[in-house]
């Protein structure tokens, strides 16, 4: 099972730079809406992408998606793991908590 991480541990380390943030949700979702500096990674594309996205297996590795009910980053953290990446995390609350905090976001143009 991954580490969860909290919003406050995040948030944290987001403003010390000391941690690469993959958004679980992928590139439609991400487009529309993100935490600055978060890459996109949906599961089922880690193999194929997380060599180019993420180099440094041993970096300190962020995953979230929606909210806790929703599996993807869960999948994308067990992913990056099996793939040799050794400090990977989860902030199971996900980018509605986040949000909701009233945390800064990258916000785009919604995709039709």
């Amino acid at each position: 099972m991954t580490t969860l991480i909290t919003r406050e541990e995040l948030a944290t380390a987001v403003e010390a730079g000391t941690v690469v943030l993959v958004d679980a949700l992928g590139a439609a979702y991400h487009a529309q809406r993100h935490i600055p500096g978060a890459v996109p990674l949906a599961p089922g594309e880690a193999v194929d992408l997380a060599a180019g996205l993420l180099p440094d297996r041993q970096a300190a590795i962020v995953t979230y998606c929606s909210n806790a009910a929703c599996p993807n980053s869960g999948q994308v953290a067990d992913q990056l793991t099996a793939l040799g990446y050794t400090n990977v995390r989860k902030y199971r609350e996900g980018i509605e908590d986040w949000a909701g905090a009233g945390l800064p976001l990258i916000e785009g143009q919604p995709t039709q």
